[in-house]
């Protein structure tokens, strides 16, 4: 399943970094972050709870940029 995100990001290369970290997170398959359109695409791994994904990646793109906001 893929769902879209707004996001607030500062510059493409912060853009960038939230776009590798959510990758990392567990339960997520793919993710696109896109700094023109201030959008996140994440598609979730089978079986996975979006909700709960998202919180993690929430939390890992904070660690990239703490006033990082992501619309869940």
């Amino acid at each position: 399943m893929k769902k879209t995100y707004r996001i607030e990001v500062d510059c493409a290369n912060c853009a960038n970094l939230m776009e590798n970290a959510a990758k990392k997170t567990e339960g997520v398959a793919d993710a696109v972050v896109n700094f023109m359109t201030q959008k996140m695409t994440v598609e979730f791994a089978e079986g996975r709870d979006p909700k709960t994904v998202m919180q993690s990646v929430r939390k890992a793109c904070r660690k990239v940029e703490p006033d990082c906001e992501i619309e869940l």
